[in-house]
């Protein structure tokens, strides 16, 4: 019985996404992509940042609309996710494990993840995918 209670203490202590890998590829010397990958790291994602010039095209030959690139891209469990979206929105999506390429939170919206201290207000998210672009958060 202890042992069942210690392995569900635990189960429940442990952030269900902890050391959940992410790489970011960013333009070189962005600070906002530098705030946004610590806050990953403070939310239990394993974050690596990569410079990439050429991250736009990179989101692009990833699927990310053209309209809908975000300030980096981002591979995390087999999806793309671009730009500051917002650890909940990935935890949802990782969770649901929709039929979709990926998520994108286009340009650099003043109020989200890596542009200000915490999310404040509401960020419209796009899922992207072979049948079209959707909302797919809007909190």
């Amino acid at each position: 019985m202890k042992r069942i209670a210690l392995a569900t203490f635990l189960a429940l202590a442990t952030p269900a996404l902890a050391a959940e890998p992410v790489t970011i590829w960013r333009d070189p010397g962005c600070g906002c992509c530098d705030a946004y990958a610590e806050y990953l790291r403070a939310e239990g994602f394993e974050v690596t940042v990569i410079d990439d010039h050429d991250f736009v095209d990179r989101s692009v030959a990833a699927g990310v609309p053209e309209q809908g690139v975000g300030c980096h891209l981002a591979m995390i469990d087999g999806y793309v996710v671009s730009g500051l979206v917002p650890a909940e929105i990935i935890e949802r999506l990782l969770e649901e494990r929709p039929d979709i390429t990926g998520i994108t939170l286009p340009g650099m919206p003043a109020n989200a993840p890596g542009m200000a201290p915490a999310k404040t207000g509401t960020l419209r998210t796009y899922s992207f995918g072979p049948n079209g672009v959707a909302v797919y958060a809007d909190e």
